[in-house]
């Protein structure tokens, strides 16, 4: 399971305790909400010779950014983003635990609401099922055709699902920004017309009495 700490203003080269860590998997995507003033990093173990893709998208929240950090297991930036709405990193890593935080610390009112999704590839469990396949079929001939085939054609089939699953699961998440940018500003539409209704109301009864008393001194004047 994900669990999300706070970690304050601690400074970047220095694990936080108890920051999240992600259970090995292929594709993992969260969605959070991040308080204003405050900073949430995320530990995500990786193989080395694999490849780590992360992408992220603030969905909601004054001027839709926020600070974005990618350490190495050795502590070195590997990507460092100010005041971004969104961003897609892929880098070749090693063993270890890398680190990615996301910084609001500059905003003092306004939470945000953070999308992202991970995506690994080249992690070893494909190549110990491929593994795995073969000892048994070894030594059959089924129809002649050739196992190296049946994994392309498999592989290529799981590949284009899994690019699938992620263009649907980036298209949730700008349909929700979207929805939010959206109903912000109705509200505003809606908040800016009962100003102006009331500023109406106001200019209408101001010039109704100014009338009126004209009116009123000139019946004066006369008698």
């Amino acid at each position: 399971p994900l669990l999300l700490l706070p970690l304050g203003c601690l400074a970047l080269l220095l694990p936080p305790r108890g920051a999240a860590e992600f259970s090995p998997s292929l594709d993992s995507d969260f969605t959070f909400t991040l308080p204003a003033g405050r900073k949430e990093c995320f530990y995500q173990p990786m193989r080395k010779e694999a490849s780590l893709e992360l992408e992220y998208q603030v969905l909601d929240g004054a001027g839709l950014d926020v600070d974005f950090h990618l350490l190495s297991p050795k502590g070195e930036t590997l990507v460092f983003e100010e005041r971004k709405s969104d961003g897609v990193h892929t880098v070749e890593t090693e063993d270890g635990d890398y680190m990615f935080c996301f910084d609001n610390t500059f905003s003092t009112i306004s939470e945000k609401v953070i999308f992202f999704e991970l995506i690994l590839d080249n992690m070893g469990e494909d190549r110990q099922d491929q593994e795995d396949w073969k000892k048994y079929v070894t030594g059959t001939d089924l129809l002649d055709m050739k196992l190296e085939d049946i994994l392309e054609s498999i592989n290529s089939v799981k590949a284009r699902l899994s690019k699938s699953v992620q263009i649907q699961t980036l298209l949730r998440a700008f349909e929700a920004r979207d929805r939010n940018i959206q109903e912000s500003n109705f509200d505003r539409v809606n908040f800016w017309s009962m100003v102006n209704l009331g500023v109406m109301v106001v200019v209408s009864a101001v010039q109704v009495y100014m009338l009126k008393s004209l009116f009123e001194e000139k019946r004066k004047s006369r008698t």
